[in-house]
């Protein structure tokens, strides 16, 4: 295929194939992250934008904020031998690593006081029904 027969995507088979609204796209768009051509009132999709659209939703799924996506992408966009950007990914797995960790722990703590919490509740019911009977 030549570059003018390169496939294209409009926004409804984009939003159909990533189970996502138009709406979501449009704002990716709105963030700079992809940039389809215009066609008059219509998007025009290719094949790049549909690989940062995948890229995007992975990185939501991997709790990158969009921000840092776009960073990513204006990294690789700079420096396509993709050094940079790989050496920053490096970097922003290792801060999200930690702060899954961090929240993880924290989830630790929280389940160990509801145990404690749950148990009293048990302990004054259990009570409560013999001073009942009693």
């Amino acid at each position: 295929m030549t570059e003018k027969e390169e496939k294209t995507y409009s926004i409804s088979e984009l939003a159909k194939e990533f189970d996502i609204t138009t709406r979501s796209i449009r704002f990716y768009e709105d963030q700079g992250l992809i940039s389809p051509l215009r066609n008059g009132q219509s998007r025009i999709y290719s094949k790049r934008d549909r690989v940062r659209l995948k890229l995007i939703l992975r990185g939501k799924r991997l709790g990158f904020s969009l921000a840092e996506t776009g960073q990513l992408f204006e990294l690789y966009d700079a420096d396509k031998s993709s050094v940079t950007q790989l050496n920053t990914m490096l970097k922003l797995i290792e801060l999200k690593k930690a702060e899954l960790h961090q929240q993880l722990d924290d989830i630790k703590v929280v389940l160990m006081e509801l145990v404690t919490v749950e148990k009293r509740c048990r302990d004054t019911l259990a009570d409560a029904k013999q001073h009942k009977t009693a």
